[in-house]
């Protein structure tokens, strides 16, 4: 099993480059627009679609054989991922080009790339640091995205695949709560505390609903500009949630690494939509509904496989009900032994935190998947004991 991670560099580009690589992105994001336009929507194949537009697509854009065979490749690839979220490709926004090891290179020896243009090829030295020199050193990069920023740099965006180390085999887990209050709780006692959090993203939300009364009620430049302040606003809270997310996750990682442990995750797909059906507030609809907790597992996945961690997804249910030292959950399905932060047993009086045992409970499901000849796990409840209703739990990687 190979990984494939994204080094991001910027090019040195001179004014005649830079109005090649201009031309190219014109172009390439035309014949984009064009295919989607003049194709069928249910047509996903990329060789069907090339069967269909290649010549046209030469002969009206002036693009190269195989820039042609990635604009197929590129529409092809969007619908595919447009179908699976049932909504159609609408328009492809212009500031990149796609490429493969036909139509682009990397030489180590002076630190440059070469990439095709509408007007032939052309190379480019990386002003990039000793970070992008480590990952490239060596690497032999099949395929690469070139990208214009805001700013009017360009940089390319070199795909590089590499075999992680075999993952470290151990007894240890550490489990990890997610939450609101605590953003991430690990049954270490870490925990990354969210008041902070959402004393952003309410900034961010009554900035938001400034500026839309405003573009609602303005004149039409005014209503122009506050919509470009809601795009910008709209990319530096996702920056944020980003870099929060990167935060959390790589020091889960560089704790698991460090003490020789797997990580044991909820897996909270659907999630979401199961909360949105119970009755709730405006505001604490926004606030479930706008952190990235998917991202913070996309995160972890990939940093555990690149460190060599084992990560364990284990179902959410019962995880935040149950009493990590006895096992028992409260005999009324109404009613549980959390409140808030807080958290007491009933049955064997034990009380402290409810994030630190219920990421307690998630490392003990964990352990359950990492050594599967291990200790039986049951819980109390409703009276009987009843085998947990963790074994779907999956080890990723």
């Amino acid at each position: 099993m190979s990984q494939v991670l994204t080094i991001s560099c910027k090019l040195k580009v001179s004014p005649s480059q830079a109005a090649k690589l201009d031309a190219t992105m014109d172009a390439f994001v035309q014949a984009l627009n064009w295919v989607n336009q003049n194709t069928q929507e249910k047509i996903v194949n990329a060789v069907k679609l090339q069967s269909l537009c290649y010549y046209e697509i030469r002969a009206r854009f002036g693009l190269s054989s195989n820039l042609a065979q990635q604009v197929c490749r590129r529409v092809a690839g969007s619908r595919k991922v447009a179908k699976q979220k049932k909504r159609p490709v609408k328009e492809f926004k212009s500031g990149f080009v796609t490429y493969d090891a036909r139509i682009f290179s990397f030489r180590q020896k002076d630190w440059t790339v070469s990439l095709t243009t509408v007007e032939g090829r052309e190379r480019f030295e990386l002003a990039i640091g000793n970070y992008q020199r480590g990952m490239l050193a060596g690497s032999n990069p099949k395929a690469a995205t070139l990208v214009k920023r805001k700013d009017g740099s360009y940089y390319i965006q070199i795909c590089v695949e590499e075999k992680p180390p075999k993952q470290q085999d151990t007894d240890k887990v550490i489990g990890v709560d997610l939450g609101r209050t605590d953003i991430a709780h690990t049954s270490e006692g870490d925990n990354w505390n969210g008041q902070q959090l959402n004393r952003v993203r309410d900034h961010y939300s009554r900035l938001r609903a400034a500026l839309q009364r405003k573009a609602s009620k303005g004149t039409r430049s005014s209503r122009r500009r506050c919509r470009e302040l809601l795009q910008r606003l709209s990319g530096k809270e996702r920056r944020f949630q980003a870099w929060v997310n990167h935060r959390i996750s790589k020091a889960i990682v560089s704790r698991a690494k460090a003490t020789n442990s797997a990580i044991a995750l909820e897996d909270l797909t659907g999630i979401r939509e199961r909360i949105n059906q119970q009755p709730r507030s405006k505001a604490e609809r926004r606030r479930a509904n706008s952190w990235a907790f998917y991202q913070l597992r996309q995160f972890l996945e990939y940093k555990t496989l690149r460190a060599g961690v084992a990560l364990i997804l284990v179902p959410p249910a019962y995880t935040s009900q149950t009493c990590h030292k006895c096992l028992h959950i409260h005999p009324d399905p109404a009613q549980s032994y959390r409140s808030g932060k807080s958290f007491k047993c009933g049955h064997c009086g034990w009380e402290g935190d409810a994030d630190w045992n219920g990421a307690n409970m998630i490392a003990k499901l964990g352990a359950v998947v990492n050594q599967p000849r291990g200790p039986w796990l049951a819980c109390q409840l409703q009276g009987y004991r009843k085998p947990a209703l963790y074994c779907e739990a999956v080890r990723v990687g």
